[in-house]
């Protein structure tokens, strides 16, 4: 059940022992008034302060902006809270989960999470847009502090760290200093004001020229434009892995530009004109560069080949599994020194402040030598301690299995704390409760201009009467104004020379021929495909369709979505009529012009249908195979449209292919009924 409120909220205490005292304890619910969890329970409160999605009416269901370009949406669709701010709920493959849900908040990570390239990419984008950002705005405030150019803010923290210095009172300023950040919002700006990050120089503590050439953004460390907030963080994150592929790449490869003959493409010709940079060429590169060297590449002459290998992929799954569990606690700790609705705005902080109480009231009265003692004797204890250590774990593990679980931040100090991903679905989950889904996140369909965007008390400031950043208007301007030769600066030459990805003409006119010979094997299979499934071919079957010919055609929604089922063209559709939804398909081509809505299952004849309430399993399925979309991507330069499975608890299995709102009628069936996930 949710949460009841009361004081036992504000302690870092479980909510319940179940875990431990019925380890094997299930629980299921159907619809979402059963508050399964304190999501379930947000999402069908009456809040306060309400936005359109919240807000009573008779319809089955109110389109509130489904296919509309962003500034036609309304403002706020959920109180309290800026459309900007309303994430895409960014899981692949959830699973029903029937136990009580750690910190009575469900769609956590299992622990035998499903490992894939994909998902590891996906996680290490996700560590960037939250930790690395984050870890760099602490790091520029720390160099803002350094430089001494806002030289007030610096003095008082330079004489408050010093007069506690000399009275030994070094450990009760930096608590108390916590303390203050954590209970009361107002003083993190006073202490911290706030600076665009990709405008103040993490070495200088100054201003600089943003790495994009001009400020289009506050959030991001380039300080590229954008369309929406948020956009360039995430264009970030994924050429951060890019970046990284790319130099590993490069290693992979032996790239050495230093070393080349005189007689290269640039100056005289050569084989380098001919032949493509072997960075951009995946296959074998490891490979190529023993061969280049005079080994003999392979598994048969070098025997540490399959184990390294095997050893590698074994531990991708733990870091994997480690790298969401970083920045899901990163997220919880976000989450709950700035609350966002319909969460509680006041529990968590003080729940964070009252831990750090005590340590202040502690350290009034412990000296450095006691602290040392403490310490010193805590870290011989852990070396030299298996002997005490080890049984007490044994007698633990046999008498309460599960006792690690009940001590994790999630069930303790972030109990109730959400996630991003945990935060997106209660708010799907309100938009499903008052029969108003969410619509899907804005694209854009031109780049952002070249334009410094405004800046506001918001996004910078100053303490007292320093100047921001200690610089004047004429230098913010200057530095946030639009220069297209920033971007391609780079630290050295030789580091130009080892990024530069050289094809030369005729390797471009290979490219070039290549693709379109590609493109033309591509379009012959894709075509093939419709005669071997009319021939009874399931895996041609689900292959048509991938390939949209106008992605504006396929959008439907909120209701029906277009998709096929083995194959054949029709649409998935949620009916809320009755008391549980329900998720069908039909083949009635009358759906595209005037819907479902006041039409029932014996004029809309689904071929199948099941009560949302039953699916135990939903899964996200490529539309092709992931080399195969790489390289239809590469040729066709097209989008390739992928599908969904829906499991239900009698073991049925139902894929919807070549849907192009996959990911929203994913994010529909997740939040519309009473059932608490976990991710996989």
């Amino acid at each position: 059940m949710a949460s009841s409120g009361g004081i036992k909220d504000f302690l870092p205490i479980p909510d319940s022992l179940s875990p431990i005292t019925e380890p094997g304890k299930e629980e299921t619910s159907q619809t979402l008034h059963e508050e399964a969890s304190m999501s379930h329970a947000l999402a069908v409160s009456d809040h306060d302060e309400k936005g359109l999605a919240q807000h009573a009416h008779d319809l089955e269901v109110k389109d509130v902006g489904w296919n509309e370009a962003e500034k036609n949406i309304p403002s706020p669709l959920v109180g309290g809270l800026a459309n900007d701010d309303l994430w895409v709920l960014q899981m692949y493959h959830v699973k029903e989960l029937t136990r009580p849900a750690p910190g009575n908040l469900d769609l956590n990570v299992a622990d035998e999470d499903d490992f894939s390239p994909d998902k590891l990419r996906a996680t290490v984008e996700r560590l960037y847009t939250t930790v690395i950002i984050g870890v760099l705005g602490a790091v520029k405030h720390i160099a803002r502090l350094r430089s001494w150019r806002e030289q007030r803010r610096t003095a008082g923290f330079a004489a408050a760290y010093f007069l506690a210095w000399l009275l030994d009172l070094i450990i009760p300023l930096i608590s108390l200093t916590l303390i203050t950040l954590i209970a009361y919002p107002p003083s993190r700006g006073i202490l911290f004001p706030p600076a665009p990050l990709a405008l103040v120089s993490a070495t200088k503590g100054g201003v600089q020229k943003p790495k994009a050439g001009v400020l289009g953004s506050t959030d991001s460390a380039t300080g590229a434009p954008e369309n929406f907030k948020g956009e360039a963080v995430e264009a970030e994150a994924h050429n951060f892995v890019n970046s990284i592929t790319s130099v590993a790449l490069a290693s992979a490869t032996g790239k050495n530009p230093q070393s080349d003959p005189p007689h290269t493409a640039e100056n005289g010709g050569g084989p380098s004109a001919r032949i493509p940079d072997p960075t951009a060429m995946m296959a074998e590169a490891g490979d190529a560069r023993v061969s280049a060297h005079g080994g003999a590449p392979g598994a048969k002459s070098d025997k540490t080949k399959v184990p390294m290998e095997n050893a590698m992929w074994n531990k991708m799954r733990p870091v994997m599994h480690g790298i969401a569990d970083t920045a899901d606690t990163w997220e919880r700790f976000a989450n709950a020194l700035e609350p966002t609705p319909p969460f509680p705005r006041d529990v968590y902080r003080l729940r964070l402040a009252a831990v750090l109480v005590p340590l202040f009231a502690i350290s009034i009265f412990i000296t450095s030598y006691m602290f040392m003692k403490g310490l010193t004797f805590g870290v011989g204890f852990g070396f030299f301690g298996d002997p005490i250590i080890m049984p007490g774990l044994r007698w633990l593990n046999t008498n309460y299995p599960n006792w690690q679980k009940l001590l994790e931040l999630r069930n303790t100090l972030l109990k109730g704390v959400p996630t991003n991903a945990q935060l997106t679905i209660t708010l799907l989950r309100i938009g499903e409760a008052n029969k108003a889904p969410l619509p899907p996140a804005p694209t854009a369909a031109q780049p952002p201009p070249d334009e410094p965007v405004d800046l506001t008390d918001e996004h910078l400031r100053a303490t007292a009467s320093d100047w921001p950043l200690n610089a004047t208007p004429e230098e913010l301007k200057l530095a946030m104004e639009h220069d297209p030769n920033t971007p391609h600066e780079t630290a050295s030459e030789d580091v130009a020379a080892a990024k530069k990805k050289t094809h030369g003409s005729k390797a471009s006119h290979l490219l070039s021929a290549v693709k379109k010979s590609i493109k033309g094997s591509v379009e012959t299979t894709l075509g093939a495909d419709h005669l071997k499934a009319k021939a009874g071919s399931e895996t041609s079957k689900q292959r048509l369709g991938v390939i949209p010919r106008s992605k504006v055609n396929e959008l439907s929604g909120p209701v029906e979505f277009k998709c096929r089922f083995h194959g054949k063209r029709g649409h998935a559709y949620i009916s809320t009529k009755a008391t549980i939804p329900c998720v069908s398909f039909s083949l009635n081509k009358s759906i595209a012009e005037e819907g479902t809505e006041a039409r029932g299952d014996e004029v809309l004849k689904p071929i199948w249908s099941v009560p949302v309430a039953e699916v135990k399993e939903l899964k996200k399925i490529g539309g092709l195979g992931w080399k195969a979309k790489l390289v239809v991507g590469w040729a066709l330069d097209r989008e390739v449209a992928d599908g969904i499975e829906i499991l239900d608890k009698q073991g049925n299995k139902y894929l919807l292919t070549a849907m192009v709102l996959r990911d929203e009628l994913f994010n529909r069936l997740v939040a519309i009924a009473g059932q608490k996930w976990e991710a996989w």
